[in-house]
């Protein structure tokens, strides 16, 4: 591929260029960003540590923690940096990789998201197969091909962006470097990438997004052949995967199934895609889920009693 590249420095604009405002911005990301790996690095710990948490919805689940950790890590930290500068720069080599890393942790979320839902298909359907169907190295080999898949998704998404000329401007209107905001630095006409752009993410957005609450649906129908307390245990269960589920895809679709616009709204929607999601799946899978908090009063436990014998 012939690569016609002039710009080698961005400046981003972030998200605003009010002294004042900026320091609101560091604040803001600086706690979400503390929370994230706080919230995240713990449910990591805890899964790895305990064995109550061995079944595979667990297993997921610590990889669902593991991409939403970097997911935000590609964003939050520069944010914050950038925010205390006058203006803020990165080169363009730096851009595309943060692209690329945008996107694939982003799509391994999504595609994990799909695991947990056959999981809990599995789980409450079939239940006399499941440790059967959902066996360690079927999991394995699951999350594997969803790495594989991720990093397709985002090779694409670099390959169709590095075909195209840029040689000026050099001014993304954004607090970090994505598909959109970065066609309008090209200087030829960007149409029918952008449309095999929004093909690729908005199509694994919103398939993904009818695919998980269609799955939902029929779990949440097979239930009625429960008993009351496997329905209010798998219900639970369901309805905080439903809640992440809603809260992720909405902001994704709206940004990745337009065509080649941006908004004053998008960097607002991307500041909650980024930095709020991973932010509030921690609390939605440990808050609603009695397992997972009481491994973790388990691990402080631990905690106490060894520095207690020091």
């Amino acid at each position: 591929m012939q690569l016609n590249i002039n710009v080698t420095e961005i400046i981003l604009l972030g998200l605003t260029q009010d002294p004042s405002r900026k320091n609101i911005v560091f604040a803001i990301f600086l706690f979400f960003y503390m929370g994230i790996l706080l919230g995240n690095l713990l449910i990591i710990v805890t899964i790895k540590t305990s064995q109550a948490l061995g079944s595979p919805m667990y297993f997921f689940l610590f990889y669902l923690s593991l991409s939403d950790t970097c997911f935000s890590t590609t964003v939050a930290p520069r944010t914050i940096v950038d925010s205390l500068l006058k203006e803020a720069s990165i080169s363009f080599t730096e851009c595309i990789i943060q692209v690329f890393t945008f996107h694939f942790f982003g799509c391994l979320g999504i595609f994990i998201l799909i695991l947990m839902a056959v999981d809990r298909y599995v789980a409450i359907c079939k239940p006399l197969h499941y440790m059967t169907i959902m066996s360690h190295r079927v999991c394995g080999v699951l999350v594997a091909l969803a790495w594989v898949g991720s990093c397709v998704h985002s090779l694409v998404q670099i390959f169709l962006a590095l075909s195209l000329p840029f040689c000026g401007p050099n001014v993304i209107d954004h607090n970090f470097c994505d598909l959109q905001p970065l066609l309008k630095l090209a200087c030829s006409d960007t149409y029918m990438i952008n449309l095999l752009l929004v093909s690729n993410s908005g199509a694994i957005c919103t398939v993904s997004f009818l695919m998980l609450m269609v799955s939902y649906v029929i779990i949440l129908h097979s239930l009625r052949n429960h008993s009351a307390e496997g329905r209010r245990k798998a219900l639970s269960t369901c309805i905080s995967h439903i809640i992440v589920v809603i809260i992720f895809f909405g902001p994704c679709i709206f940004i990745y199934t337009r065509p080649a616009t941006t908004f004053p709204l998008d960097k607002m929607v991307s500041i909650f895609y980024s930095i709020g999601t991973p932010f509030l799946n921690p609390l939605i899978y440990t808050l609603r889920n009695a397992e997972v908090k009481n491994a973790m009063k388990k691990l402080w436990r631990r905690k106490v009693v060894s520095d207690d014998r020091k």
